[in-house]
């Protein structure tokens, strides 16, 4: 259908935390322009781990990126505003809205979103992540939103 918007779909393999925080590099390098990525997983499958990575993109420390659960939203000041936000302890939408998450969201800001799920459809992404648990302790990230030839050839992030 001519003007569809293809969606592209990659799965990745993470053997350790070095290699998500890697992947997640790789990923905040197409952020830098102001874009949202949206990431699901379970409880301690890595996502902030990712966001450490992608943060460093925007020259933040990756020591400097802790987890957002008690805070909800952490901003970060790189070469522009990077948002981590964590909805783990948000139950609702009304309660996202409530807490300020749209307004870190679009308009060319970069932020990464943890428990994207909980957003129920409210908002899209950019690029929408899963991280799952895979065998011998790996990690498959399932990356929609970026398509392989523009990750092979975005080796700087």
């Amino acid at each position: 259908m001519p003007g569809a918007k293809t969606t592209h779909t990659m799965t990745l393999m993470s053997n350790s935390p070095h290699e998500t925080q890697a992947i997640g590099r790789r990923i905040g390098s197409f952020m830098i322009e102001g874009r949202s990525v949206f990431i699901s997983g379970e409880l301690g499958a890595g996502k902030t781990t990712l966001i450490k990575g992608a943060g460093s993109a925007f020259g933040i420390p990756e020591r400097d990126i802790t987890s957002a659960t008690y805070t909800i939203i952490a901003e970060y000041m790189g070469s522009v505003p990077f948002y981590h936000i964590d909805l783990y302890r948000l139950d609702n939408v009304n309660e996202i809205e409530e807490a300020g998450v749209f307004d870190c969201i679009g308009q060319g800001k970069a932020a990464a979103v943890e428990w994207a799920e909980k957003l129920d459809g409210s908002l899209s992404a950019d690029i929408s992540i899963a991280i799952a648990y895979g065998e011998n302790d790996t990690r498959l990230i399932t990356i929609e939103g970026i398509d392989e030839k523009d990750w092979d050839s975005n080796q700087t992030g």
